[in-house]
């Protein structure tokens, strides 16, 4: 019998920091800011620098796991491998509940720069299927799309920024609002929480470590380089909109940076902004269908999901059956949620995951490890706290999702 197909390694360095950048800039500039701010009022510089400390140690725990175990899955595999089966199911349930909640929160957020009212459920549910059907002719296409999306959202970004600067309308007396830490610290960590689901793209990075060309080394710098380019523009971006609008200002608009380019004289550079957040929307779901996917093989070929998912296209070399089933839950999302909740949802599920992953990471013996232990105990407790400060409805939420995971895997065991 002949060995089934299997993913192929046709991506490089560049090609993979471009699909961690795909996927954060995309979730965070155009979707999460506008919670975070009504969470951490002026605190939202303090609860960004938290995320991204958060994301930092995180980043490194997934660079140094990617590296020993360069194959799709990310830290569902690495859980199996350093902690067991049932710690490597908790993180991959975690993964495919949250990034897919998050994969509609971005189809939702394009379609609400994108369509015309009325239109918003119908055009995201359509943008989920056609850029399913370009993950499902190959990665390579993924990359190439990924990298034209990616550029045209900094430019966008960058002229963003260039209006509202220009445009004579930014105050830094605003930035500090009614005191950075007026809203307390539970109000700045549910923001950082919020906020973490900005700069989980990462993992994406990760999760496709099986078509990554010399892995051991590409990976753990695709991920210090993603990271790095997500956190100084998302500052630029967040100091820009505290200046132009307030903290109040922000929490106010579902499109805070279409807004604060519309406060001041360069108001024609309004329509650059929203042509650029729908494409970042895209780029971002593209990334997700694609991480998604790896996970879901991964998870199917351990028979923690129906094995029918694990089936690879013979030509494409892509897990066709299992992207094809998450469009259409990711569909189902879309027609039934709203943008704030699965935000919220995401970060509970992502941050489960997260924290395997940590401990996963601690574990690893010397010949393995790249980083000190200090970051992973930090990186674990901190998604603790995140989890235990995210807004109510979202953690119970989560709660029940896992309780969900929990027996149907305790089913599947006992047949």
């Amino acid at each position: 019998m002949s060995n089934p197909p299997t993913l192929a390694r046709r991506l490089g360095t560049f090609d993979a920091v471009l699909i961690g950048l795909g996927s954060m800039i995309g979730a965070g500039v155009f979707a999460a800011f506008t919670p975070a701010a009504a969470a951490a009022g002026s605190g939202l510089l303090i609860a960004l620098a938290a995320a991204a400390i958060v994301a930092f140690c995180n980043a490194t725990s997934s660079a140094q796991l990617a590296a020993a175990y360069p194959t799709s899955g990310g830290t569902y595999i690495y859980g199996r491998e350093r902690l067991g089966p049932w710690p490597g199911y908790l993180a991959g349930w975690g993964f495919v509940i949250g990034k897919t909640a998050s994969a509609a929160a971005m189809a939702m957020t394009f379609a609400a720069y994108a369509a015309p009212a009325g239109w918003e459920r119908p055009m995201a549910i359509a943008a989920v299927v056609i850029l399913a059907a370009v993950n499902y002719h190959g990665v390579t296409r993924t990359a190439g799309l990924t990298r034209v999306l990616v550029i045209a959202v900094l430019a966008a970004l960058a002229v963003a920024v260039a209006a509202c600067w220009g445009g004579s309308a930014p105050t830094l007396g605003n930035v500090p609002g009614d005191g950075l830490l007026a809203h307390g610290w539970y109000g700045i960590l549910q923001s950082a929480g919020l906020l973490f689901f900005a700069f989980a793209g990462y993992a994406r990075i990760a999760t496709m470590g099986e078509e990554v060309r010399n892995p051991r080394r590409a990976i753990p710098r695709a991920i210090g380089i993603a990271l790095g380019i997500t956190v100084v523009v998302y500052a630029a971006i967040a100091l820009t909109l505290l200046a132009t609008l307030g903290p109040d200002g922000i929490a106010a608009t579902a499109a805070p940076l279409v807004a604060a380019v519309g406060h001041g004289s360069l108001s024609w550079a309004a329509p650059v902004v929203r042509v650029g957040a729908a494409v970042a929307s895209l780029g971002a779901l593209l990334a997700l269908i694609a991480g998604l996917g790896r996970t879901t093989l991964a998870m199917a070929r351990h028979h923690d999901l129906p094995h029918w998912l694990a089936a690879v296209h013979p030509r494409y070399r892509v897990p066709h059956k299992a992207e094809i089933a998450l469009a259409a839950a990711i569909c189902v999302i879309i027609s039934v949620a709203d943008l704030r909740g699965a935000i919220g949802f995401s970060s509970f599920g992502v941050l489960i995951y997260y924290l395997v992953a940590n401990i996963a990471a601690f574990t690893q013996p010397a010949k393995d490890r790249r980083y000190p232990k200090a970051l992973q105990v930090f990186g674990a407790v901190a998604c603790v706290v995140l989890i235990a400060t995210l807004p109510p409805l979202s953690a119970g939420l989560g709660v029940l999702m896992f309780a969900v995971g929990i027996a149907l895997r305790l089913v599947r065991v006992r047949r």
